[in-house]
C-alpha cells in the first residue's frame, strides 16, 4: 500500500522478534545442529524473542538421511549434546523416544565437565557461518531469502570440508592436510 508506514513487524520482516539484549531492535537467532566434525545438518531461524526450548526436536527432525550401509538410511543422530538452553524433561523424554541420548546440562547445576569441549564444534561451525556477513547481520526482510543464504553458507561449508577431505586423500586438489 502506497502512503501508509509499514508497523514494525512488517518493516522486519519473518521471523524477527524483539532482541532479548535491546529491545527496541528487533533481530532473528539461529539454531543449528552438525555432527561431531562440525559439518552442518539442519538450521532453522527464529525470531530473537523465542525460546530456544522449541527448536531441539524441530532440528532433530530436520536432518536429512545418511546414506551409507545398504539398507535403510540412518536419519537419526545416537547422541544430542545441548547446553542449559535446551534443558526441559520434555525434550529430554521426547529424544529418549526417539532413541536419541540427550546429552544436556541442566539448568542450575555445575556444568558438565568437559562439555565445552564438545559444544566448541557448534560454535566453531556457528563462526564458519558468520564469517559471511550477510548471515551474521540479517539484512533481508524476507524470510525466504535469509534462509536460502544460510542454505548457501552451509554449503560453502560442507564443499569446503568435502575438498579438504578429498586432497588428504590424494585427490587432483593441492591443498594441505592438517591431520
Amino acid at each position: 500500500m502506497r502512503g501508509r508506514l509499514p508497523r514494525p513487524r512488517e518493516k522486519g520482516g519473518a521471523a524477527t522478534g524483539p532482541s532479548p539484549v535491546d529491545r527496541r531492535k528487533t533481530g532473528s537467532k539461529h539454531h543449528l545442529i552438525c555432527d561431531g566434525k562440525g559439518t552442518p545438518l539442519h538450521i532453522v531461524t527464529t525470531a530473537a524473542n523465542v525460546n530456544d526450548i522449541t527448536q531441539p526436536l524441530a532440528l532433530v527432525d530436520g536432518i536429512p538421511p545418511v546414506a551409507g550401509r545398504p539398507g535403510h538410511p540412518r536419519r537419526r543422530p545416537g547422541a544430542v549434546l545441548g547446553d542449559k538452553a535446551y534443558d526441559s524433561q520434555a525434550v529430554r523424554r521426547e529424544l529418549r523416544k526417539r532413541r536419541i541420548t540427550p546429552v544436556i546440562s541442566r539448568r542450575g547445576a555445575p556444568n558438565v565437565k568437559g562439555l565445552g569441549k564438545l559444544r566448541y564444534v557448534v560454535e566453531q561451525t556457528f563462526a564458519l557461518l558468520h564469517q559471511f556477513k550477510r548471515l551474521a547481520v540479517r539484512w533481508e526482510r524476507r524470510l525466504e531469502l535469509h534462509d536460502g543464504l544460510l542454505a548457501l553458507g552451509c554449503s560453502l561449508i560442507c564443499w569446503r570440508r568435502l575438498k579438504k577431505v578429498l586432497s588428504c586423500r590424494g585427490g587432483s586438489y593441492s591443498h594441505t592436510c592438517d591431520s
